[in-house]
């Protein structure tokens, strides 16, 4: 029996990080598995690195 896996960051955002990445012409031509282990990697920082200043942000906004 297989896992139903679900993406946890959408495509909005993975392109969005491509670009800033430079590799969104890559990912145009290939699809995001021509994209090297090493950019993945820095794809994944990247969203690690926004996660944490949204988390961030949410944190020191009070609560009503």
């Amino acid at each position: 029996m297989g896992r139903n896996r679900t993406g946890i960051m959408s495509n909005e955002l993975k392109w969005e990080l491509a670009k800033e990445l430079g590799v969104d012409q890559i990912v145009a031509r290939e699809g995001f598995g021509g994209v090297t282990s090493r950019d993945c990697g820095n794809l994944v920082k990247m969203a690690i690195m926004r996660a944490e200043q949204s988390l961030g942000n949410d944190v020191a906004k009070p609560r009503e």
